[in-house]
């Protein structure tokens, strides 16, 4: 159901990032359970109107690489992505370890980087790993970038996806992070320049952030376990029990909506619970699609007459408030 000017997308993914999953129920800093932050994360997708193609995760998955981890890990999602019917991409990050990372995924226990491509319904996703054994902060290797720019050189029929853990991006709100950062950026944006890279996803900080990269967008994902509160007084870092959050990436033809171009949607969803001050049931949309665009013109964009519509035949119950 079309109710604007935009089709509906022909990509739908789902980016989490950093659950930092620990065996025997550890919990991080002695404080951290990871599990209820993931189970809210999953729960989300049940919401959505469309559900995701992929679900991808861009690393840390497991906080200190333990296998048991990785299957708990397992045992949570995939049943969840089996249910949509998504495939699932899973990114190294710097604290996984990658023969236990690529034992428990790949069935293929191996020190090399873990870089992959996943073909998703025609758009291409790479997997890129951005981990140095032993460090927490990125580096690409040659051989890497190589790769990277064999695989880009032929171009996939909906784009491409590059989906990494160290975001390559300026940290201007994070001093702390800025020493775990990516190193050799600039050589990522040389094999990026003139690829069909539509998007750049990538975790590591534990917050969501936007940028751009050699002309491409980049979305960072929070965690789903713990955030990092940016800006705090007197702090020049700040791990904090909330703000968590996940991402949604929606991905259009080009032209949609007679604009030039293939847009990229990146949208953030907060994991924590907040109490609701207004709100319309899920059978509005429905009733919505019912009416000429004119009319939903006249219900929801003329000043005042969304309040008294609702209050005579949509609404939920005695309880809605009206929004002039």
């Amino acid at each position: 159901m079309q109710l604007g000017q935009y089709p509906a997308p022909r990509h739908i993914i789902a980016h989490l990032s950093d659950p930092h999953l620990l065996a025997g129920g550890r919990r991080q800093y002695g404080v951290i359970d990871p599990e209820p932050g993931l189970r809210r994360a999953l729960d989300r997708l049940s919401g959505l109107p469309e559900p995701p193609q992929a679900i991808v995760f861009t690393g840390d998955l497991a906080d200190l690489g333990e296998p048991e981890a990785y299957e708990r890990l397992r045992d949570l999602v995939e049943p969840v992505a089996a249910d949509f019917g998504a495939q699932v991409v899973w990114v190294m990050g710097n604290h996984d370890e990658r023969a236990a990372y690529s034992a428990a995924f790949f069935d293929a226990p191996s020190d090399a980087p873990q870089d992959r491509v996943y073909d998703v319904a025609g758009l291409r996703v790479v997997v890129l790993d951005t981990t140095l054994p032993g460090w927490h902060h990125g580096e690409i290797t040659d051989d890497q970038l190589a790769w990277l720019a064999d695989v880009l050189a032929t171009h996939a029929p909906h784009g491409t996806l590059l989906a990494m853990h160290h975001p390559p991006v300026p940290l201007p709100l994070d001093g702390a992070n800025v020493t775990i950062e990516l190193d050799g950026q600039d050589r990522l944006a040389a094999v990026l320049e003139g690829t069909d890279v539509r998007s750049i996803l990538a975790g590591h900080l534990h917050y969501s952030t936007h940028a751009t990269f050699a002309g491409i967008p980049v979305s960072v994902a929070s965690a789903s376990c713990y955030a990092v509160a940016l800006a705090t007084p007197g702090r020049f870092h700040s791990a904090v029990d909330g703000h968590t959050a996940m991402s949604m990436v929606h991905l259009y033809d080009d032209g949609a909506g007679g604009v030039p171009g293939a847009p990229v949607v990146h949208s953030t969803l907060p994991l924590g619970d907040a109490p609701e001050i207004t709100g319309y049931p899920s059978e509005l949309a429905a009733e919505l699609g019912k009416l000429t665009k004119e009319e939903r013109r006249e219900l929801l964009s003329r000043k005042g007459a969304v309040a008294r519509h609702l209050r005579a035949e949509l609404r939920e119950s005695a309880e809605v408030p009206a929004l002039e």
